[in-house]
């Protein structure tokens, strides 16, 4: 009977792990046209049989931008050759003041399908198609410092501006609370960094996400009347949007996620400052392909980092088994070197 069972088991386990889903990032004239370049040919490199699409969504001129956002032809026609889709969406909320809402305004755009969202500043270093998602349970990446809320001196606390939120949108405050750290302290809070975040509903998601980052925005709680909500909003958001969808914290089966699976570098000067030995041969392989490197060389961070060597200095200041605890510091450091560039 034991034997049955676990037969029953390991047919269920393949079945999410081959579950489609699209991949969506976001995309538009600059840097992030380029970023979507390397996260595309890092998919093709890493998982080309993932089932689903990658969807690059491009924001579309408007009144909310004040230049056309969309990207160079070069780079649509090299993105389109690695496979990718770019879906123009409309800007109706946010835009020029504040370009991370795209990653709220694109769900509308995205077929109402299961959806990984990334930050375009990523790369696939593994195989998405083999991590057990619950598409139910909507969660998001862990990989956060402390930067909202800021506690002043005379304020409210955490726990009185989180609650505020929780009370704001009729949400049970407790259940978000992770019991393995005190009382004010800021990892007992649900926080997440909105690099990555997933859902089996775009349009439900994306809905919620946008009215509630809205209401935020225009009429906070009274908890919030000293805290800065740019450029935080859409990450004081996420957490009350993936709670009120049955979703949390992170298993370890999505452990693959900021990990063996996907880098978030955020730039490529802490990515070779940081990341693993296997980002930075991916990066290079990327860098390699005479397919793809007349559209990256128009980035100035790639043509100094990676064409020109720089990276490998920035490389050489740290010791990843020994990083600085705070980002920040990591800034600092490349700054003073003169090797900081976006």
């Amino acid at each position: 009977m034991r034997e049955d069972r676990r037969r029953d088991v390991l047919p269920l386990a393949a079945l999410h792990a081959r579950m489609s889903f699209n991949l969506l990032a976001i995309a538009q004239s600059g840097r992030l046209e380029h970023e979507a370049i390397l996260l595309a040919a890092s998919l093709r490199l890493s998982d080309p049989g993932l089932p689903g699409m990658l969807f690059i969504a491009e924001p579309q001129p408007g009144p909310k931008w004040r230049d056309d956002p969309r990207m160079s032809q070069r780079s649509r026609k090299v993105l389109a050759d690695l496979g990718a889709t770019v879906l123009p969406f409309e800007t109706r909320a946010f835009g020029s003041d504040y370009p991370h809402g795209n990653k709220i305004e694109a769900l509308a755009a995205l077929p109402d399908q299961p959806f990984l969202f990334l930050d375009t500043d990523t790369l696939i270093t593994g195989r998405l198609s083999e991590i057990p998602f619950d598409f139910s349970k909507p969660s998001a990446s862990m990989r956060r410092e402390n930067t909202w809320p800021k506690v002043e001196l005379y304020g409210p606390t955490l726990t009185q501006t989180w609650k505020s939120l929780y009370d704001r949108f009729g949400l049970d405050f407790d259940s978000s609370l992770d019991p393995a750290h005190p009382e004010d302290y800021w990892q007992r809070y649900l926080y997440f960094n909105a690099g990555w975040f997933f859902h089996q509903s775009p349009r439900a998601f994306g809905n919620r996400f946008l009215a509630w980052a809205k209401d935020i925005r225009d009429n906070p709680p009274a908890e919030l009347v000293c805290q800065e909500l740019y450029p935080w909003l859409d990450q004081i958001a996420l957490p009350l949007v993936i709670h009120s969808f049955g979703g949390g914290r992170p298993g370890p089966g999505l452990a693959p996620l900021d990990g063996s699976a996907t880098c978030h570098y955020r730039t490529l000067p802490l990515l070779y400052a940081r990341e693993s030995d296997r980002a930075v041969a991916l990066l290079e392989s990327i860098a390699a392909d005479p397919a793809l490197r007349p559209a990256l060389r128009h980035w100035g961070a790639f043509k100094r980092m990676v064409i020109q060597g720089e990276g490998a200095k920035a490389r050489a200041l740290f010791d990843r088994a020994n990083l600085p605890r705070r980002e920040q510091v990591i800034r600092n450091t490349l700054k003073r070197e003169g090797l900081w560039v976006r």
